[in-house]
C-alpha cells in the first residue's frame, strides 16, 4: 500500500508516490498556476496524483498535502494562504471528493517536521524541534510522541521568537524575529548590505553581482574565508543559537533538525551554532541535544506531506 504526498507551493506542485519502508517511489511536478484560482490549482493537484498513481490506484491509502498559510487540519481546510488564491477553502473535501481516496491537509512547516520523524532525522525519537529555513523560517515541535499545534491548530512559530528586540522589521510586523535575521532571504540581504561596503568579495564573484547574491553564494565564499562571507555567518549562527537556546530551554528536545536549502551548507552552518549557543543555555542544559541538518532536503515536501497523512491516520 502507498501514501500520496503532494508538496503544495505557490509557483509548484511536487506530488510523490511514496512507501512507508522504501519512500519515494515516483515523483512529478506540474506549475502551481495560482493566478488562475481555486478550481486550477485543484485540477492541477489531482492532475500530479494521477500522474503517480497510475498503475496503483487501488494501493492507495491516503493522500496528505503540505501547504503555506493557516491550516485547519481537522476539516482539510485552508483558512489563508499568501500565495493561494484559498479562503476557507475545503481543500482536502475537494480532492477526495475527485479521487475517491482520503486526504488531509497540513502545514507544510509543520509536514516537515512529521517528515523528519517518519522518514529523516529524529526516526524513533519523541522529543524534538524541527526548523527550516527558506524565504522565511517555519518549524514544528514534538513532545513525549505528539506534534504541538496549540488550541487553533496554529502554534509552533518557530520563526518569530525574537532574538534582537533592536534588530530589523519582520513580515510579522515585530522587530528583531529569527526570521527577520537568519532566513535565507535576510542570509542574502545581510551579504548585499556588507558588499556594498566592501564590494571586493567572493560572495559577490560567485553571484555575478551584488543583486544576485543568495545564501548559497555566502557559504560557497565561506569555504575560501572570504571576509563578508564570515560576517554574514557570524552574524546568522549568533542569531540562530540564541533562538535554538529558547526552544531548548523550554522543550528540553533531544535534537534539533535544521531544514531548508540553506541546510545543505551543513557544518558550515551547524558547527558554528553548536559553538554559539553555550553561550545562551543554562548549564544544566549542556549536552542534553544534538544538532543535526535534515536528511530529507529536496523531497522534504513530499515525505512530509506524505507523513502528515500517515500521522493524522495512525
Amino acid at each position: 500500500m502507498y501514501i500520496v504526498g503532494v508538496d503544495l507551493g505557490g509557483t509548484e506542485i511536487k506530488t510523490g508516490l511514496v512507501s512507508k519502508d522504501k519512500g519515494i517511489i515516483k515523483k512529478v511536478a506540474l506549475p502551481t498556476e495560482a493566478h488562475l484560482g481555486q478550481e486550477k490549482v485543484v485540477e492541477n493537484i489531482v492532475e500530479t496524483i494521477k500522474m503517480v498513481s497510475e498503475g496503483v490506484e487501488n494501493k492507495i491509502e491516503a493522500i496528505g498535502i503540505g501547504s503555506p498559510g493557516s491550516i485547519d487540519r481537522d476539516h482539510g481546510i485552508v483558512r489563508y494562504s499568501p500565495n493561494l488564491p484559498f479562503n476557507n477553502f475545503e481543500l482536502a473535501h475537494h480532492i477526495s471528493e475527485k479521487v475517491k481516496v482520503p486526504t488531509f491537509v497540513e502545514n507544510d512547516a509543520n509536514a516537515f517536521t512529521l517528515g523528519e520523524w517518519y522518514f529523516g532525522s529524529a526516526q524513533g525519537m519523541k522529543h524534538f524541534v524541527a526548523l527550516t529555513l527558506g524565504t522565511g523560517i517555519g518549524g514544528g515541535v514534538v513532545s513525549h510522541g505528539i506534534l504541538i499545534t496549540g488550541r487553533d491548530g496554529i502554534g509552533a512559530e518557530l520563526g518569530h521568537v525574537i532574538v534582537d528586540p533592536d534588530g530589523p522589521l519582520c513580515g510579522c510586523g515585530s522587530r528583531g524575529c529569527i526570521e527577520a535575521i537568519a532566513s535565507a532571504r535576510n542570509t542574502a540581504r545581510w551579504a548585499k548590505e556588507f558588499s556594498v561596503k566592501i564590494p571586493e568579495n567572493k560572495v559577490v564573484e560567485l553571484a555575478g553581482g551584488i543583486d544576485k547574491i543568495e545564501s548559497k553564494h555566502v557559504f560557497e565564499a565561506l569555504k575560501s574565508g572570504d571576509y563578508v562571507a564570515k560576517l554574514v555567518v557570524e552574524k546568522v549562527t549568533d542569531a540562530l543559537a540564541r533562538a535554538i537556546a529558547n526552544y531548548v530551554h523550554i522543550f528540553n528536545p533531544e535534537l534539533i533538525v535544521i531544514g531548508g536549502g540553506m541546510s545543505k551548507a551543513g557544518n558550515a552552518l551547524i558547527k558554528p551554532i553548536e559553538e554559539k549557543i553555550s553561550l545562551y543555555i543554562m548549564p544544566s542544559f549542556r549536552g542534553t541535544f544534538k544538532i543535526l541538518p535534515s536528511a530529507l532536503v529536496e523531497d522534504a515536501g513530499i515525505l512530509g506531506a506524505s507523513a502528515a497523512a500517515m500521522y493524522h491516520t495512525r
